[in-house]
């Protein structure tokens, strides 16, 4: 940043080269995440762990990633079984350890319905790009009642939109399912079964459920807010003057100054804090249940050979996971 400041004048490129220096550091803690999870994670009163090799994990991550993007997507079934199998080879149960059986050809039957939605996607946009041109000229013409807002390849994207997007949860589902049928732990076999069209309507409920609570606790906030500068004797002139709500500075006149701070930050965390709580209550729970109801154990017989593993004291994953929220903080 200092260098972009200074040789260049501005600041776009140290903007850039931190979005990339930080991507590695992003898989590196991604990988410690879950080994500080897993380390105290119990199942059976036997400890999980994971062994060491984060740095590894982003490397790999990394270079997958980057061929995903070179081939627009097609290769992310291949980065999907790569990261799985590394971290499944490196995954403990008590003193078994984990494998990953299987290849990436596995996932593709899976990825079907993403390579036609996102085909035909891509398709509808590129031929539609003059079109594209045409109404944005419109509009800064102010006449778009002149053009077809839905051409042919417009109407397609109302199919293949669409198609993606189940295309996407289908290949989640179908994906994981492939995964862990082929993870074995010693003589015991996992067997899921979980359902496209179920984990379908967890997410969409799911995510309409968190965006419209949100949206109405924001609202309750904004009505609190109000009532506090009301309550201080606050000039509301400014809001009804017309100036599109552009100067705020009457509200908080009785208050003093460091109040408008200290509620415009409890505020913003809190929209965070809800978020993150609509998040965890409409999408993780739903889905940690039903792949939890839908699992089967095979050769539980074996179970009873499998001891107790030393505790793991690492804690390197504390740091990063709150810097990072890679899923491991609050």
């Amino acid at each position: 940043m200092f260098a972009s400041f200074s040789l260049l004048s501005a600041p776009g490129l140290g903007y850039a080269l931190t979005f990339v220096g930080v991507i590695p550091i992003w898989f590196f803690a991604s990988y410690r995440a879950q080994r500080y999870l897993l380390a105290r994670t119990r199942w059976m009163g036997l400890r999980f762990g994971l062994a060491p090799g984060a740095w590894g994990y982003a490397l790999r991550a990394c270079w997958h990633w980057g061929l995903t993007l070179l081939t627009l997507g097609a290769w992310h079934p291949r980065l999907r079984w790569s990261l799985a199998r590394y971290r499944h080879d490196r995954t403990y149960f008590g003193t078994q350890k984990m494998a990953q059986g299987g290849d990436a050809l596995m996932l593709y039957p899976a990825f079907v319905h993403v390579l036609i939605g996102g085909v035909l996607t891509l398709g509808c946009l590129a031929i539609s790009a003059g079109d594209v041109g045409a109404f944005v000229a419109a509009l800064e013409a102010e006449t778009p009642e002149t053009l077809d807002p839905l051409t042919p390849f417009w109407r397609m994207l109302l199919i293949s939109v669409p198609w993606l997007f189940y295309g996407l949860v289908h290949y989640s589902v179908e994906g994981r399912r492939a995964l862990i049928g082929a993870l074995g732990v010693g003589d015991v076999r996992l067997a899921p079964a979980p359902r496209v069209g179920r984990m379908l309507w967890i997410v969409i409920s799911g995510n309409l459920a968190r965006y419209f609570g949100t949206v109405i606790v924001v609202f309750f906030a904004v009505l609190v807010l109000v009532a506090i500068a009301a309550s201080s004797n606050a000039d509301f002139s400014s809001l009804a003057s017309g100036d599109d709500f552009s100067d705020f500075s009457g509200l908080f006149q009785g208050l003093p100054r460091w109040v408008p701070f200290a509620i415009v930050a409890l505020f913003y965390f809190t929209l965070f804090l809800i978020w993150n709580t609509f998040t965890h209550l409409f999408l993780n729970l739903p889905t940690w249940r039903h792949y939890a109801e839908t699992m089967r154990l095979g050769g539980t017989g074996h179970l009873a050979d499998i001891a107790q593993r030393a505790r793991d004291e690492s804690r390197e994953a504390g740091g990063f996971a709150e810097a990072l929220d890679v899923g491991a903080a609050i």
